[in-house]
């Protein structure tokens, strides 16, 4: 993975949480409460996602390159 994806991967994670907490302190009351259920899960599912994403990111650019080669040049199971 190149540094400029990791790079993007870390701060789109970084953007998801932001955004999604944010939209979780915002919440008006005043809804039904399967509004808040279906929202409530909607923030969980992307946090984590934004939390993967930046892992993945962040695994990438701490690891460039650090894959080594076969004595054919490829990589792992690209034979």
């Amino acid at each position: 993975m190149s540094r400029k994806i990791a790079g993007f991967l870390i701060v789109l994670g970084a953007f998801m949480i932001f955004e999604w907490v944010n939209l979780g302190f915002n919440l008006a009351d005043g809804h039904p409460t399967s509004f808040y259920v279906v929202h409530g899960v909607l923030i969980a599912v992307n946090v984590i996602l934004g939390v993967v994403l930046a892992v993945i990111g962040w695994r990438g650019l701490r690891g460039g390159g650090s894959q080594s080669q076969d004595r054919d040049g490829l990589r792992g199971s690209q034979v």
